[in-house]
């Protein structure tokens, strides 16, 4: 059907299509507010589906700009974070402007600086220096003061009024280690990442807390304990003390870490999991496919991101929230690169 000119589009038949009154379309065509997302999404399909051009003021993609600013994309859980947050926002009518931190480009203050100038309505904070115990946070203090609704996944900053949503490191831990001791495992060994960092810190006294029994002697686990980076490469190198350590089993502060944990093993000559095994964090995706598949320790992604977009768009709409943390439960997930201890 060719296009009709806006000024002869019938408010009638596109209420009918809609299912919604001609009022409702008349406040859409006019850009009027107190229309909800779905409703005004429901009226203009209606229009492109009775061939009406949009009016101009129509063609908004959202009813506003989030910012969410995000560590680089190599590891994939980053990635599926981004996708959730995205998607959840534009089911409500937003759309996300994603800012990804690299070595050597642009800081997270330059990202707020853009974003706020670009009038965004919110930002969403993913693993930044919110999770940073060396970091100033007074980046996060001048925007809540500047009355623009922020949330924070995955790291936590006592003094910064606003909710946090985590995954509890503590109970990751606990999982994995209850896991690997049923196993028969006793010397086992934690690679996390820079101790600077909440989520590792977090791990670190947990595993402290859960070993010192087992070992029997605070310093025995503190040389089973290895700071490095969260990648491939950083595993490797953690992995590779562990050995020497005489560890049977690694715990590891990401998949990715995981798998240079495994590859480190292979070049030992030692078998995942009959030699050595090693339980990743993360449950990231295609992480099943991988070999062996990994055992893993499944973080909450979905219901994080989800929850804190919601929480978000209610800061937006005026709601007074509470500053806190909340804390979401993992999952241990049991594959393939952990078995019982050779030997047992």
């Amino acid at each position: 059907m060719p296009d009709k000119a806006f000024d002869a589009v019938r408010l009638a038949d596109i209420a009918e299509l809609a299912k919604v009154s001609e009022a409702t379309v008349s406040r859409v065509l006019n850009g009027k507010p107190g229309v909800a997302a779905a409703t005004r999404q429901a009226v203009l399909a209606a229009m492109d589906q009775l061939g009406y051009e949009r009016p101009a003021r129509s063609r908004q993609r959202s009813a506003g700009l989030i910012g969410l600013i995000i560590p680089e994309l190599d590891n994939p859980i980053f990635p599926a974070f981004a996708q959730v947050i995205d998607q959840t926002l534009a089911m409500r009518g937003y759309t996300s402007v994603l800012c990804t931190q690299t070595p050597g480009g642009a800081s997270e203050d330059e990202f707020i600086e853009t974003l706020t100038e670009r009038g965004v309505a919110g930002i969403v904070f993913v693993s930044g220096s919110h999770a940073d115990t060396t970091a100033r946070h007074d980046r996060y203090t001048r925007l809540i003061d500047s009355r623009l609704p922020v949330v924070f996944i995955n790291g936590y900053a006592p003094g910064v009024a606003a909710p946090f949503f985590s995954d509890d490191d503590s109970v990751a831990v606990q999982l994995a280690i209850t896991h690997l001791r049923e196993l028969g495992h006793e010397r086992i060994g934690l690679a996390v990442g820079p101790q600077r960092f909440v989520p590792a810190q977090r791990k670190a006294a947990e595993f402290r807390k859960l070993m010192a029994p087992v070992l029997g002697s605070a310093d025995d686990v503190g040389k089973l304990i290895v700071h490095s980076l969260f990648s491939v490469e950083g595993g490797h190198s953690a992995a590779w003390l562990l050995l020497e350590q005489g560890c049977t089993a690694a715990v590891c502060g990401s998949d990715l870490m995981a798998l240079g944990a495994i590859r480190v093993a292979r070049k030992h000559g030692l078998s995942v999991p009959r030699d050595f095994s090693v339980v990743g964090y993360d449950d990231s995706p295609l992480i099943a496919f991988t070999d062996p598949p990994l055992t893993t320790i499944h973080q909450q992604v979905s219901a994080m991101a989800t929850a804190a977009v919601r929480t978000l768009l209610d800061e937006i709409a005026g709601a007074d929230l509470p500053a806190a943390e909340y804390l979401f439960q993992p999952e241990l997930i049991v594959r393939g690169s952990t078995a019982a201890r050779a030997g047992r």
